[in-house]
Order: C-alpha cells, then structure tokens, then sequence
C-alpha cells in the first residue's frame, strides 16, 4: 500500500491525470493476461512479471506497475487495462 500523502502527490505522466490504486479485480485481470503471455506494455514488450500492486489513471485506462514498492511511471512501462480485458 502506497502512503496516501505520496500518492496524492503522483500523476500519469502521459494525461496528467490523479493515480489511484489499481483494484483486486483490475490486479486480478492484468496477472491472468500475464500468465496466459498475452500481455504487452505502450512499448510492444512482453509483461513477464506478475504484479503485486500498481497504480490506475483517473479514467482507468492505464496502470503503472508498482515493483519492489517503487511506481514505475514511464510512459513506456504502462499498460492499456483494455488489453487484459480483450486477452483474458
């Protein structure tokens, strides 16, 4: 769990957009496209990793993996959650 008073702090770095925490269910959805190996982050590479949390743009349309604790807000490393919907 990301501190409240940092999280209010972070943005999409993409939209601008307020981050929230990414749901069980969103979580849920991303690791069943990962372990069927269709998933692909906004730079066309393969998401190998299952992933324990992560961070959801305002619309819900993309999540930023957290690893390790750290939000990895790089444009690149996003992920399109219209993707995990349409690949599981």
């Amino acid at each position: 769990m990301i501190d409240p008073d940092f999280l209010r702090l972070l943005v999409c770095p993409t939209s601008r957009e307020p981050l929230r925490e990414a749901t069980p269910d969103e979580l849920a959805s991303v690791n069943a496209a990962v372990a069927a190996g269709a998933l692909k982050n906004t730079a066309g590479q393969a998401v190998e990793r299952e992933l324990e949390s992560g961070l959801v743009s305002k619309s819900g349309g993309t999540l930023y993996p957290i690893v390790d604790g750290i939000p990895i807000l790089l444009s690149s490393e996003a992920i399109a959650l219209s993707e995990t919907h349409s690949s599981s």
